[in-house]
């Protein structure tokens, strides 16, 4: 037997109704913000990647999918959307009006050890809100994660939020944390040694225990901040507070990723274990060039389809399941099997789902069937009925059963839906 490849998981037809509960509050939330989607290849160059992402990040240090296709060129599966949006932007986008608001729904690829919420193929919902460097869309696009979270019924979710600075700002904070880490080199794991030389900044995204521990008492980058990033800042927390949104002001959020600049969050549970990051997201003004394009500034975030599907069973969210079908035409014998085949064909054409048995099943385990695929009505035709040309109706719910015309069946059943 063939197996998935280590590090993927099918989404089965019993699974995929919780997926697209997912799906569709991400599009209608989109909506309500004027998002539109945007779908980009799942293969990039991968020099977009490490100009994007960042050659020091553990993304493309340690988990990028990358080959030589038969042209010779570096390809690789997408780790992440944001860069492949800008890309996209930088190519098509220098008419548009500004500010272009797109959604995604994807599906990327880091090698990683797979653990629970966290695969090697994994799905992501994502926004990018591109040309506006004020801090009012900031806000916006917290905003828009905020709604999206409480329109999954997620609760007992917290905001952290931090701004890193612009590159000016930044520069002398990164000499500081400089410092303080090299006095604390050695016990640093031989991966940040390298990111200490790199961009000291990647260090406070350690998960190391020992690194965690140093880079607690490291320098807090909000003492460091110009005056134009702490008024913006301000700016996005006064419209937080007067939208009625709590947050955290957490200087300990970075983000993983070299292109954020200013705001950076993070939406955190405490209900998938250590990994507690639903969703995150950040400002990032110098990306779009930095892969070509002209300077256009840009904000977004990115929520693991998997991470929000365990947040939603641990926190016992019940989501409704809209599958199935509504009737279930039950011939009683071969003899009736056609007259069963066109009032299901009759009912599907009027928009009622509908199907029929095409397993020699008796009537009984027919019942059984109509009642695992949760179906509404069950029309049963034998060959009593079909000698009076009718069709015997039996509402699931109620237990009831009535006797109509065949040629009146598929009104009657939709007269009660």
């Amino acid at each position: 037997m063939i197996n998935a490849p280590k590090g993927t998981k099918d989404v089965l037809p019993e699974e995929a109704y919780k997926w697209q509960y997912i799906e569709r509050a991400a599009r209608e939330t989109a909506a309500l913000y004027g998002a539109r989607e945007i779908r980009t290849p799942t293969f990039e160059h991968t020099e977009l990647f490490l100009r994007g992402v960042g050659e020091t990040t553990d993304i493309v240090n340690k988990e990028m999918y990358t080959f030589n296709d038969k042209g010779g060129r570096s390809i690789t599966l997408k780790p992440e959307e944001t860069a492949g949006v800008a890309r996209s932007f930088a190519e098509n986008g220098r008419a548009a009006a500004l500010p272009v608001k797109m959604y995604y729904i994807t599906q990327c690829f880091r090698y990683e050890r797979p653990q629970a919420g966290r695969l090697r193929e994994f799905h992501q919902f994502g926004i990018e809100f591109l040309g506006s460097a004020h801090y009012g869309i900031d806000a916006e696009v917290i905003l828009f994660a905020h709604d999206f979270i409480k329109k999954l019924g997620i609760k007992d979710v917290t905001l952290k939020i931090n701004s890193i600075g612009c590159k000016t700002c930044r520069a002398s904070y990164g000499a500081a944390l400089k410092e303080y880490l090299n006095d604390n080199k050695d016990a640093l794991c031989d991966l940040c040694k390298d990111r200490l030389e790199k961009n000291p900044m990647r260090v406070l995204d350690c998960k190391n225990p020992k690194c965690k521990e140093i880079t607690a008492g490291a320098p807090k980058i909000l003492d460091y901040i110009c005056d134009d990033c702490k008024a913006h800042l301000n700016g996005v927390l006064s419209l937080l507070g007067g939208a009625g949104v709590k947050y955290v002001l957490d200087p300990g959020i970075v983000r993983g990723l070299d292109y954020y600049t200013r705001t950076v969050f993070e939406f955190v549970s405490e209900n998938i274990g250590a990994q507690g990051t639903v969703l995150g997201g950040g400002r990032y003004d110098g990306l779009i060039s930095d892969v070509g394009g002209p300077e256009v500034p840009g904000i977004g975030f990115a929520a693991g389809i998997e991470r929000l599907l365990m947040v939603l069973e641990n926190t016992g969210v019940k989501i409704p399941d809209r599958g199935g079908i509504k009737v279930y035409v039950a011939p009683v014998g071969e003899a009736e099997r056609s007259a069963a085949f066109m009032l299901a064909r009759e009912l599907r054409v009027k928009g009622i789902s509908a199907d029929t048995d095409y397993m020699a099943r008796g009537i009984k385990a027919q019942f059984k069937y109509a009642d695992k695929l949760g179906a509404r009505f069950v029309a049963v035709i034998g060959a009593e009925e079909a000698a009076r040309n009718a069709v015997k109706i039996k509402d699931m719910l109620s237990g009831e059963e009535k006797e109509v015309s065949a040629a009146s069946a598929a009104e009657y059943i939709a007269a009660r839906l």
